[in-house]
């Protein structure tokens, strides 16, 4: 994981430190969360990094990132029309300010 560790999300879970039979699953989790913040915002870690003041992420966007390990946990099966579940509209209030607008990547054309 990049910024978060499985200290962080047990204690997001209010689980027990030393509980480790769901290290791996948790662990895939937290790479999961990570992953959808970076495709969210389209940028990269050294950018979200940078945002935070260069030495991590920015709060919101650990916090953002454990929101959605919760729900991962929470709500391990797909969601269906009988078994509805959104992530909390606070990840998009968190994750929105740090969303790059435009591809810098791309030449502009004359």
């Amino acid at each position: 994981m990049k910024w978060l560790n499985l200290q962080l999300i047990k204690a997001q879970l209010r689980m027990e430190q030393d509980f480790t039979e769901e290290d791996e699953l948790l662990t895939l989790y937290g790479e999961s969360a990570e992953q959808t913040i970076l495709d969210q915002t389209r940028r990269t870690e050294a950018e979200l990094v940078e945002m935070g003041g260069g030495e991590s992420v920015p709060p919101t966007i650990k916090q953002a990132s454990l929101m959605l390990v919760d729900v991962s946990y929470q709500y391990r099966s797909p969601v269906s029309a009988q078994n509805m579940s959104i992530v909390p509209y606070t990840f998009d209030l968190l994750v929105k300010p740090y969303v790059k607008l435009t591809d810098d990547s791309k030449p502009e054309t004359a």
